[in-house]
C-alpha cells in the first residue's frame, strides 16, 4: 500500500487508520493500536492535526521515543503514534499545533527529548529546584541554575504588570499569573505552573499495580474515582482482564457521585467569587450531603481507593441503596430553588453573562473537554465516545451550549447535576447481582494499555506499560486541565482584572493534575 499524505486524506473517514498502516504496530497494546512511525509519517500526522482532521489526546515521551495519541472524530478512531528519537530529538508538534507546546516543554524537562523547531524553549515544570535534570531520562545532576523565567512581553502605551501568586489567599494550590493591563482591562495573561510537581511518573516506575493504583488515584484528589478508573481500565486492557458487571455499575455510581459533589461545589464557588456567598453556603451543604453518603456507602468521603484494577474494593452495603436514594431525593428538593435563585439574581447575572468568553474555534483546536468544552459547543464526552460500561446501557444527555462564557459554564454544571441524578437513579434501579472484583490476568510478558475516562473536568487519559512480572514499566496520566489552562489566558483577555477570580473558578483547572 502506498503512503498517503495527510492533506490527501485528512477529511475522509478512516484516514488516520490508513495513514498509520504504513507504521509498525506494537503487538501487545490494547484496546487501541500503538504504531511505531517514521519521521515522514510523523510529519504527515502533524499536518492533519494542524488542519483539524483529528484531535490530540496526549503527547508524552520516554528515553528514545516520543508518543502522540490522536482521535479522529469522523471515524472515532483512537491511535498512538510513536516516533523513535535515537538522537534525543523529534519534529516539534507545537510549531504547527499550539496546544502541544506546553506538553513538549514538559517532555524536554522530564525526559530530555528536544522538539526540533519548537517556538518556545523555556522550561515548564522544571523550576530549577529538582536534584536532577530530566528525571525520566538520563537523570543527570543539574549544571548550574536555570536562568530567570522570561515572561512574554506586551507592547503598547500605559501598560502595567500585576503579578499574582504563586501563593494565594485561602486554601488553594500554588500557581503564578502575570497580568499585563491597560488600566483595569487585561491585555495579556500568562500562567506559570509546575509549583506542585510531585514526580508522579518517576514514582510509578517499578511500582506494583496496587501501589500504582493508589498513586494514580491521588494525582488530583477531587478526581480520585476518575483517575482510579482510568488506571484500572488501562491495566485491565493490558492484561485482558474481564471485570464483573456489578463492578462496572458500582464504578459508574461512584463516578457520578464524584461528579455531583464537584459540580455542586463549583456552582457555589463561582457565585461566591461574584460576592454572592448565599449560593456558596447552600451548594456547600449539597456537596457535604454527597460526601457523607459516599462515606456511609463506601467508607471514604472522596471515594479514594474504592476503584481498583479488577473491580471495586467493596460492595454496596445492605442499606446503601436506601442511603443514596435519600440523598437524591434531598438534592432534588433543594437544588431547583438554588437554580431559580441564580437565574433571577440580576446582580449575579451581570457578573457572569458575557464574562470570560472563549472562542469555540480555540476550544475545538485544543480538544478542550468537560464543562469548558461543552459550554463552547464541543460535545465530546468520553462516556459516549469511545464509551465504556455501563454507560452504553444507560440513558443520559450530553448538555451542550454555545455561549462559552462564565454563565454558560455554570449552566453546564447545572445540567450535568441533573443528568447525574438521573444516572444514579438508573444505576440503583438496574444494579446487577454478582461479584465486584476478579483477580487480574497475568500475561507473563510486556503488555501495554490505554484508557480514556470522563471525569468531572473532562477526559482523563492513562497510558501504561507493564513488565512481565506485572510491575509498572512506564505510566503517563494526562489531566484534562492540560488543554484547559491555556484557554483561561484567552478567556480573560479584554475583561477587567476583577473578573479574573470568577473566570478562573468557572474553569477550575487542577494544579496538581497538571503539575504531576
Amino acid at each position: 500500500m502506498g503512503f498517503y499524505w495527510a492533506e490527501d486524506v485528512m477529511m475522509s473517514a478512516g484516514s488516520l487508520q490508513i495513514m498509520l498502516n504504513e507504521g509498525q504496530p506494537v503487538a501487545e497494546h490494547r484496546p487501541w493500536r500503538r504504531v511505531v512511525v517514521t519521521a515522514e509519517i510523523w510529519n504527515a500526522l502533524l499536518e492533519g492535526l494542524a488542519g483539524g482532521a483529528w484531535t490530540m489526546l496526549g503527547l508524552w515521551g520516554e528515553t528514545g521515543m516520543a508518543h502522540l495519541a490522536l482521535r479522529e472524530d469522523s471515524s472515532e478512531t483512537i491511535i498512538v503514534a510513536s516516533l523513535p528519537c535515537p538522537d534525543g530529538r523529534f519534529p516539534s508538534v507545537g510549531r504547527i499545533h499550539p496546544p502541544a507546546q506546553r506538553l513538549e516543554r514538559t517532555m524536554a524537562d522530564l525526559v530530555g527529548l528536544q522538539p526540533a523547531g519548537v517556538p518556545d524553549h523555556r522550561p515548564w515544570l522544571d523550576h530549577g529546584r529538582w536534584p536532577v535534570r530530566h528525571p525520566l531520562g538520563a537523570a543527570s545532576p543539574p549544571m548550574g541554575l536555570l536562568p530567570p523565567y522570561r515572561f512574554l512581553p506586551a507592547e503598547g502605551e500605559s501598560l502595567h504588570q500585576i503579578p499574582v501568586g504563586p501563593v494565594h489567599a485561602g486554601i488553594i494550590e500554588p500557581g503564578h499569573f502575570r497580568f499585563t493591563a491597560n488600566g483595569e482591562t487585561v491585555v495579556r495573561l500568562e500562567q506559570r505552573l509546575g509549583y506542585v510537581h510531585k514526580g508522579i511518573e518517576s514514582l510509578l516506575n517499578g511500582a506494583t499495580i496496587d501501589q500504582a493504583a493508589r498513586l494514580v488515584g491521588r494525582v488530583s484528589g477531587d478526581s480520585t474515582v476518575a483517575y482510579a478508573l482510568a488506571f484500572a481500565r488501562a491495566v485491565e486492557a493490558a492484561t485482558e482482564t474481564i471485570v464483573p458487571d456489578r463492578a462496572h455499575w458500582l464504578r459508574a455510581l461512584m463516578a457520578e457521585l464524584e461528579r455531583l459533589a464537584n459540580h455542586c461545589g463549583d456552582i457555589g464557588a463561582i457565585c461566591n467569587d461574584a460576592a454572592f456567598a448565599l449560593m456558596l453556603a447552600h451548594c456547600a451543604v449539597l456537596r457535604e450531603l454527597v460526601l457523607r453518603a459516599s462515606a456511609a456507602c463506601f467508607r471514604h468521603r472522596l471515594l479514594m481507593d474504592c476503584v481498583i484494577p479488577g473491580g471495586v474494593i467493596a460492595d454496596l452495603p445492605a442499606d446503601g441503596v436506601k442511603t443514596i436514594q435519600g440523598l437524591i431525593a434531598e438534592i432534588r428538593h433543594q437544588f431547583p430553588p438554588l437554580v431559580e435563585l441564580y437565574d433571577n439574581t440580576a446582580s449575579l447575572q451581570d457578573r457572569t453573562v458575557n464574562t470570560g468568553f472563549v472562542r469555540p474555534a480555540l476550544i475545538k483546536q485544543f480538544g478542550c473537554g468537560g464543562t469548558i468544552g461543552r459550554a463552547g459547543g464541543r460535545a465530546f464526552d468520553a462516556r459516549r465516545q469511545p464509551g465504556y460500561p455501563p454507560y452504553d446501557q444507560l440513558e443520559f444527555a450530553t448538555p451542550v451550549l454555545t455561549e462559552s462564557d462564565v454563565n454558560a459554564r455554570v449552566w453546564l454544571r447545572i445540567h450535568e447535576v441533573e443528568q447525574s441524578l438521573s444516572l444514579i437513579d438508573q444505576i440503583l434501579q438496574r444494579l446487577p447481582a454478582g461479584p465486584v472484583r476478579v483477580e487480574l490476568s497475568s500475561p507473563g510478558q510486556i503488555t501495554e494499555g490505554l484508557a480514556l475516562v470522563e471525569g468531572f473536568r473532562g477526559d482523563i487519559l492513562v497510558w501504561l506499560r507493564l513488565n512481565a512480572d506485572s510491575t509498572v514499566s512506564r505510566c503517563h496520566p494526562r489531566d484534562p486541565s492540560w488543554f484547559q489552562w491555556p484557554l483561561l489566558e484567552a478567556a480573560i483577555e479584554n475583561n477587567i482584572v476583577a473578573d479574573f477570580p470568577i473566570c478562573n473558578k468557572s474553569f477550575n483547572g487542577s494544579y496538581s493534575g497538571h503539575d504531576l
